[in-house]
């Protein structure tokens, strides 16, 4: 192999990531020109095309698969010897990667995001809406950080305790599911019990990559379940179908009372005992002595309402 330039590493995560030219350049604050050159000296120093062109954008050779593991663990243990001691955030032009639940973004993003631009006006977020393959990531350092939805109740298979011993989380808040309907829905000139609860169809949202939850594993414990008429993952859909409809919603509680307000919709308590649960901040333990990484954990914790009567800062 051919002497290797360091500063080539991160122009090749980069394009294994994005798996294409134009979204790598506009991550590196570069022109495609530029990196597509740097890719040819990639390619030279390797001795492999590394990336093929295809209708849908780049697609890694073998050879950049096999170099994507070994590629990460190289640019970790860089990123240890040239960590600064002190961050300052008003001098950094970091870009954090960030994994999001769907709920959480309303719930978060408008609290610490005024703090940040204005503390750190050069720091940037790549946020994503939490997928199947986010917890993956988050254990390969290949995202920083994660939002995502744990419960408290020892029913559920979810439980806080079987978070892997390589993370590290806090919790932002705690939450608890409601019934959303619309106003003029049948069950509300009713008892509200578990049987009227039960009599009619549910409309579900599976966000987070999570299909199955707590509600519906405690009614299975009791013998119980939901006719869940459509299942969906988007949330405006679901609650403008909702508002449409004789279906009921079970949704966040604190994400329905920002998001209702919107709708012709009401809401009434889920009449299943449940412990709440909670939306947690986690990250690998690999960044827990990054001096950038620790302020930006301490920024999101310290600006989030952990209250449901807290409301959006004029």
């Amino acid at each position: 192999m051919k002497r290797l330039d360091l500063n080539l590493l991160p122009v090749l995560e980069i394009l294994l990531e994005e798996q294409s030219v134009t979204a790598a350049a506009s991550r590196l604050h570069l022109s495609q020109s530029a990196v597509s050159k740097q890719l040819t000296r990639l390619r030279e120093i390797f001795d492999d095309p590394l990336f093929e062109r295809t209708a849908y954008g780049l697609r890694p050779t073998p050879k950049a698969i096999a170099l994507g593991p070994e590629l990460r663990s190289c640019l970790q243990q860089l990123a240890k010897f040239t960590r600064p001691d002190k961050f300052e955030p008003e001098l950094s032009r970091r870009q954090f990667r960030l994994h999001l639940v769907e709920t959480a973004y309303s719930l978060t993003f408008p609290f610490f995001m005024p703090k940040l631009l204005a503390q750190a006006p050069g720091i940037s977020l790549n946020s994503q809406t939490l997928a199947l393959d986010s917890m993956d990531k988050l254990q390969r350092c290949e995202i920083d950080l994660a939002i995502v939805c744990r419960e408290w109740d020892p029913r559920s298979p979810l439980h806080i305790s079987h978070i892997p011993d390589d993370m590290r989380y806090l919790e932002l808040v705690r939450d608890h599911p409601v019934c959303l309907l619309r106003r003029d829905h049948p069950a509300l000139a009713q008892s509200w019990n578990l049987t009227s609860f039960l009599r009619y169809r549910h409309l579900q949202v599976a966000f987070g990559g999570i299909e199955h939850w707590l509600l519906d594993e405690v009614l299975q414990l009791e013998g119980y379940r939901r006719d869940i008429a459509v299942n969906m993952t988007d949330f405006q859909s679901a609650l403008t179908l909702c508002e449409q409809s004789d279906l009921i919603l079970c949704a966040p509680a604190k994400y329905a009372a920002l998001m209702a307000k919107a709708y012709a919709l009401t809401h009434l308590p889920v009449p299943v005992s449940l412990v709440p649960g909670a939306y947690l901040l986690m990250w690998h333990r690999h960044f827990e002595l990054d001096p950038s990484h620790k302020w930006l954990r301490e920024l999101i914790a310290a600006s989030v309402p952990r209250q449901a009567g807290e409301e959006l800062p004029s």
